[in-house]
């Protein structure tokens, strides 16, 4: 018999957070490759970049302390599954596909701490 050992994070290291446009957070993950997807949680809308998983962040990751590079959100009341950007300079109307992450213990976390640091209201 396997035995399932659950282990949720105990603590989320963010190491930059910013505030931006909702434009300039779906221009950013849009690459040469595709586009990437946003998060939404809790009324933010919004995208983070992971730390290389050196061995001292690998032995933080076991020990339940995750880290963020960076986190860039905007507020975003309701939920879309596709939000679309009309962009000038491309001439096109570009689509990015949005993750409802409301059932995440850890982005319900993150939002309200995010809102608590909102400058836009």
């Amino acid at each position: 018999m396997v035995r399932i050992t659950y282990s949720p994070i105990e603590e989320l290291v963010v190491h930059e957070a910013v505030e931006v446009p909702k434009d300039d957070l779906m221009r950013e993950r849009i690459t040469p490759s595709g586009n990437m997807p946003l998060y939404w949680c809790n009324g933010i809308l919004f995208s983070f970049s992971s730390i290389p998983m050196t061995e001292e962040i690998v032995r933080d990751y076991l020990r339940g302390k995750v880290h963020w590079l960076e986190i860039h959100f905007t507020k975003e009341p309701k939920y879309t599954p596709i939000l679309t950007l009309s962009d000038e300079e491309y001439k096109t109307t570009m689509s990015i596909r949005v993750i409802d992450t409301s059932k995440s213990n850890l982005h319900m976390e993150l939002t309200k701490w995010l809102k608590t640091k909102m400058t836009i209201k």
